[in-house]
């Protein structure tokens, strides 16, 4: 019986990451076809207002994937220290799915700055208009989903193979879904195409990452012979992911 509403979340987020895999790669096709021919920007005939409010969101994006990146950082950690323990703590198995429920409330609430109560653009209208806007809810959706899944998972209310492959399935929609990711980067400097290929790059770092973490958590939850090994390689990758998002930087030299 507990499994049933887990069932009913399964369906929801895959049905979620679908849509918006499909509508960023629609999205992806689109803009790529309408910026052929079209010349830059000068970012010299913007107002003082319009560039330092580019410059705000910069930072803006920069603190959101930093502060996501610390929590996931600390999540690593306290697996590891989970692991690692002759006498665990039994609390601190609870720790680490929250910082994944904490992480996805942050960028559901913060992650977009226009949005209301922040912002003037109504919850409704920004996920309407902005596809941006709409994947940063998408991924919220997703680490609230993990980690909701992992903390009843530690209670022991959710059990057998299909929930412990959750994490790693999930994680590997999300993980293809962050490479078809928009990222509404100013396109007005000189060096607008050179910012957008180093936040692909980085944003294809923390896909590997995350590719690393899945398979090794869905491995690890399999009895065989690699199976201890694996519970300690892949919070060590969690720590990696959240290093590089602790670096994720937005201007390039």
């Amino acid at each position: 019986m507990a499994a049933r509403p887990t069932t009913v979340l399964v369906v929801l987020l895959f049905t979620l990451t679908a849509c918006l895999f499909v509508s960023s790669v629609w999205s992806q096709v689109h803009d790529m076809s309408n910026m052929q021919g079209m010349p830059g920007m000068d970012r010299s005939k913007m107002t003082i207002s319009e560039s330092a409010a580019q410059d705000e969101d910069t930072r803006v994006s920069e603190f959101n994937h930093r502060l996501v990146g610390f929590i996931l950082f600390l999540a690593g950690i306290f697996v590891l220290a989970d692991e690692y323990s002759e006498k665990r703590w039994f609390p601190i198995r609870y720790v680490w799915p929250m910082c994944f429920l904490i992480a996805g409330m942050f960028v559901l609430i913060f992650s977009d700055a226009e949005i209301w109560p922040f912002g003037p653009q109504t919850p409704w209208y920004a996920l309407t208009h902005s596809l941006e806007d709409l994947q940063h809810k998408g991924f919220a959706i997703i680490l609230l989903g993990l980690g909701y899944v992992e903390f009843q998972r530690a209670r022991g209310r959710f059990k057998g193979v299909l929930l412990a492959l959750f994490f790693p399935v999930l994680a590997i929609v999300g993980i293809i879904l962050l490479l078809f990711h928009v990222h509404g980067t100013d396109m007005s400097g000189p060096n607008a195409m050179k910012v957008m290929a180093h936040i692909q790059t980085q944003h294809r770092w923390f896909a590997a990452a995350g590719l690393g973490i899945a398979v090794a958590k869905g491995l690890a939850e399999v009895p065989q012979r690699w199976q201890q090994a694996l519970k300690r390689i892949w919070p060590a990758l969690l720590t990696v992911l959240g290093i590089l998002l602790m670096a994720y930087t937005e201007t390039v030299n």
